[in-house]
């Protein structure tokens, strides 16, 4: 029986570093699962994760592709504090939320909760912030447990549905504004001086626009959900 998603899932690292060209581990199992990617993409997994794939896939264990990056040890990164400027460009960055501080204050990494995904580094507008390996020789899954992994899964799902349930309350908000809009605008029309009838054209525009704005926040509670 061909091995699900989550299956996969479950055997790659959880470093959500988009090396293998997915926007995070559950998205390269999709594509293992449906035959649309190889099992030999994820650097941070190394030679040992492709074998464990092959095993659950029943696929041939080939060697990692090199334009998906080289197994190596595992990394954390850290923010050298004195050229931070508070842009918060890397939390956004940061996959498993493990960077923390407030808009034009220094930030700091919480290096106990790094997966080495590295995303921060090329989102910072001033390079202030460092790669350091911290397992020497120790590559690929040698570095990395899966209890390490498991943390960073759950930390990932937390974020992605913090994100939602924003995206989901901006959307609210969008659609009640437009909606008051809309009742204004109705109002208005309702209560206009037959001396001096409102445009047509002009109505028909502003309602569309409305219409228009209803209709992104109703798409956007959509994608979100």
């Amino acid at each position: 029986m061909q091995p699900t998603a989550d299956q996969i899932n479950d055997l790659l690292p959880q470093t959500q570093c988009t090396r293998c060209g997915y926007p995070d581990c559950h998205g390269y199992a999709r594509a293992i699962a449906t035959g649309e990617a190889d099992i030999n993409r994820c650097a941070p997994g190394g030679a040992e994760g492709v074998v464990r794939l092959a095993q659950l896939t029943g696929r041939t264990a080939s060697p990692l592709d090199s334009a998906y990056g080289f197994e190596g040890p595992r990394t954390v990164v850290w923010i050298d504090e004195a050229w931070c400027i508070g842009c918060t460009l890397c939390i956004k960055a940061c996959p498993v939320d493990c960077i923390v501080g407030a808009p034009k204050q220094m930030h700091t990494v919480i290096e106990a909760d790094c997966t080495g995904c590295e995303l921060c580094v090329p989102a910072c507008p001033v390079d202030c912030i460092e790669v350091q390996a911290v397992t020497d020789d120790r590559t690929g899954w040698a570095a990395w447990t899966r209890e390490q992994a498991g943390a960073a899964r759950t930390a990932y799902a937390a974020r992605l549905e913090r994100r939602a349930r924003a995206e989901a309350e901006q959307a609210d908000a969008l659609e009640a504004k437009a909606r008051h809009k809309l009742a204004h605008l109705e109002e208005l029309t309702q209560s206009a001086d037959p001396a001096r009838p409102a445009d047509p054209a002009a109505q028909a525009r502003k309602r569309d626009i409305i219409e228009a704005a209803l209709a992104r926040a109703r798409a956007r509670r959509e994608g979100t959900g």
